[in-house]
């Protein structure tokens, strides 16, 4: 079974301290379903259509974990926590392997 990644691409940020607040919650809302952060900051390089924006990337150990962890009652309240804090796009993905 291949691992899953969320891709989280912030497009704006209009709230620090919301986002802080989020973040304080985001990672254990996720860590019980084996999700862990692999990359999280401000993209080091951008190319063709890229901006220099934050890129959080995390692990899962399956599309269910993840989808899982994203639709989990500890995950939507750190959602409510950041509001309208940030425009965000963010994707789930199965890796290849």
């Amino acid at each position: 079974m291949p691992k899953t990644y969320w891709v989280t691409v912030y497009r704006s940020i209009s709230d620090p301290q919301k986002l802080a607040a989020y973040a304080e919650l985001a990672g254990p809302s996720i860590a019980p379903f084996g999700g862990r952060y692999l990359a999280r900051g401000t993209a080091a390089a951008a190319y063709e259509a890229g901006l220099k924006q934050r890129i959080v990337i995390s692990e899962f150990p399956s599309l269910e974990k993840a989808i899982a962890a994203h639709d989990s009652p500890a995950y939507q309240h750190a959602l409510e926590v950041l509001g309208d804090a940030a425009v965000r796009d963010l994707r789930i993905v199965e890796g290849l392997e």
